[in-house]
């Protein structure tokens, strides 16, 4: 498995002596940052990912973060369930071209910004080249105006699934101990390191009862990867099962603000200082990339 020269090798010791009441985070904007796409994705549902995109993207706004959330479940949307949200447009009138995609942002805890998906229609589970272009070109007219996009794809190896995450910068894989779960997230990296040639992925475990048990997912996972692929796997952390998240969602509120002290909101915010610290790839990885005119004009600079 290759390794990121800027991390060390047993990510799982930096995240627990890290002491976020202790480290500083600038709020300083940077005007020539370029904006930083990560899709969450997942082999199978039930894993926790939309509650890991929705509790990321609130800690990283309150950390000074202009963050977007892209909900790319394009028949099932529940990111604006979890927020308690009841936007009048989402990305269904946009694709049909009855909105504009900044027109139908609608804004969430902290002041993230949200773009809605469809529940129950099929007619864009599907996304045509026509469709995936329109979104790509006007996501791209949004460069300066976030520091994070975090997309919640689908669960699943769709067409959609597979668009989203090689259209963004970085992937991040959530999974769970479960056997099921974890076949599900590696057949996953399979598929976009075969077909789609993705060789980096990020890994968060969820639901876990210790850490010990999140590493020991990560093994597996890197144990048949470096036999059976050509890709790199990076643990980047892990949450742990929480009742109190049940109690969050059926309030329609997220961990973080309604129970902030809990070891849970603490591996939340763990996580998302990660993503802060985590060195930004300046390479487009190809032209369906999200922002990557931004990144080819950053680049240059």
């Amino acid at each position: 498995m290759a390794e990121h020269p800027n991390r060390p090798s047993d990510q799982a010791d930096t995240l627990r002596a890290m002491n976020p009441k202790e480290m500083e985070t600038p709020n300083v904007e940077n005007p020539m940052a370029a904006t930083r796409v990560f899709a969450i994705t997942s082999g199978k549902g039930g894993v926790g990912k939309t509650a890991v995109v929705a509790n990321t993207a609130v800690l990283l706004a309150s950390m000074g973060k202009r963050v977007l959330i892209l909900d790319a479940d394009l028949g099932l949307a529940n990111i604006d369930v979890v927020f308690g949200l009841a936007p009048q447009h989402n990305l269904n009138h946009f694709f049909s071209g009855e909105q504009k995609l900044g027109d139908i942002l609608v804004e969430g805890p902290q002041g993230i910004k949200i773009l809605p998906a469809g529940s129950g229609v099929q007619r864009f589970t599907r996304l045509d080249n026509h469709e995936k272009m329109r979104l790509l070109e006007a996501l791209d007219a949004m460069h300066n105006d976030f520091d994070f996009v975090l997309i919640d794809t689908e669960a699943g190896i769709s067409e959609n699934v597979t668009y989203f995450n090689t259209a963004a910068q970085e992937i991040m894989v959530v999974t769970t101990p479960e056997p099921t779960a974890i076949t599900d997230a590696y057949a996953l990296m399979k598929l976009l390191s075969n077909q789609y040639h993705e060789k980096h992925f990020n890994l968060i475990v969820n639901f876990i009862r210790n850490e010990e048990e999140a590493l020991d997912v990560y093994r597996k996972l890197t144990m048949v990867a470096n036999r059976y692929l050509d890709i790199s796997i990076d643990y980047i952390g892990s949450i742990p099962r929480d009742k109190l998240m049940i109690d969050a969602i059926r309030k329609q509120q997220v961990l973080v603000e309604l129970y902030p002290e809990s070891k849970t909101s603490m591996a939340f915010e763990a996580l998302a200082r990660t993503l802060i610290q985590e060195p930004q790839s300046l390479e487009p990885k190809g032209s369906i990339q999200f922002f990557w005119k931004r990144l080819l004009d950053f680049g240059n600079k």
